[in-house]
């Protein structure tokens, strides 16, 4: 694993320059619906609407176009549940170059799809995080590519960074920004956005109860990533990164937890109300919104829908 430093907070500002040529930018989205339910002023930044379908495609198009001429050739490799699997993958594709991606058994097929639509090179392995990396480093030796880690590459965290960075500019300023944690990618990126433009906006992080180890380490003051997680949130069930987890703290976020049937009851607000395709993963920051109004009453808040690549053949409306 990548245990990089992260980057600096301007670094964003930069990764929105290089990305500028590839990425989409994202719609606000609004209800006074939900608004009503809510008791608060909410937008929602829509990157599900993304290329790839995730807002993923940022920090790997800023990994890609970030490597070295001489070093591009010979490829990328990751390993992805899903949806930083595809946006690396369409991500060498804007610049032709190869993409190899590792991902668990029993990943979600719509996103395994999404993956392969972009003729990305797939390697199964075991679901585990040991495993996914053990396969990444084969990969990397057989073939020389570079390694862009889901999250903890600081590239990667500078590019998710732009979203926030767009939301802000368009519609800012924001009293509290939520956004989805995993591994952390999406909230580091997040931090040093509002650390560069809008250091007065609080960061709160939605965390699934099965896969809540961001709100044990920021208490505990120590990253405590031992365990297995048990979430219907399959795009969060990465463990909270060491640079990731360095940046979350030193800008004092704050983690709201959520158990999946609210996260499954704000998707299907999400998408009868909004009319958006959005998958549990990014529907879990809605949920927190609605699990704890007290604290965002009255107020402005920014909401990152980070993904949209739903198997629709197997929702998960039972577990609401």
């Amino acid at each position: 694993m990548n245990e990089a430093p992260p980057p600096p907070a301007h670094a964003v500002l930069e990764a929105a320059a290089r990305i500028a040529p590839h990425a989409a930018v994202t719609p606000v989205l609004r209800s006074q619906t939900l608004d009503a339910l809510a008791g608060a002023q909410l937008a929602f930044k829509a990157e599900h609407l993304q290329r790839s379908g995730a807002f993923k495609f940022r920090g790997a198009c800023n990994a890609v176009w970030s490597l070295p001429a001489e070093q591009a050739p010979a490829g990328v490799v990751t390993h992805s549940s899903g949806n930083h699997g595809a946006a690396l993958a369409l991500a060498a594709v804007t610049r032709g170059i190869a993409c190899h991606v590792v991902v668990p058994e029993g990943a979600v097929a719509a996103k395994l799809a999404n993956i392969a639509r972009h003729c990305a090179t797939l390697w199964q392995c075991a679901p585990t995080i040991a495993a996914r990396e053990a396969m990444c480093a084969q990969v990397q030796a057989d073939t020389g590519a570079t390694l862009v880690h889901p999250y903890t590459d600081a590239a990667v965290m500078a590019g998710q960074g732009t979203a926030a960075l767009e939301l802000l500019q368009a519609e800012g300023p924001f009293d509290v920004l939520v956004v989805p944690v995993g591994g952390g990618g999406l909230a580091a990126g997040t931090a040093l956005a509002l650390q560069q433009v809008s250091p007065q906006t609080r960061l709160v992080l939605a965390e699934p109860a099965g896969a809540a180890d961001t709100a044990r380490s920021l208490q505990a003051g120590e990253r405590r990533i031992d365990f297995v997680p048990d979430t219907v949130c399959d795009g969060l069930r990465g463990t909270l990164g060491a640079p990731n987890f360095q940046v979350l703290q030193a800008a004092g976020a704050e983690v709201i937890v959520v158990d999946d049937a609210a996260t499954v009851a704000a998707m299907r607000l999400l998408w009868q109300v909004l009319k958006q395709t959005v998958e549990p993963s990014s529907a879990i920051a809605l949920a927190a919104v609605l699990a704890q109004p007290q604290r965002f009453v009255g107020l402005r808040v920014g909401l990152v829908l980070s993904g949209g690549n739903v198997d629709t053949d197997a929702l998960p409306w039972s577990a609401a």
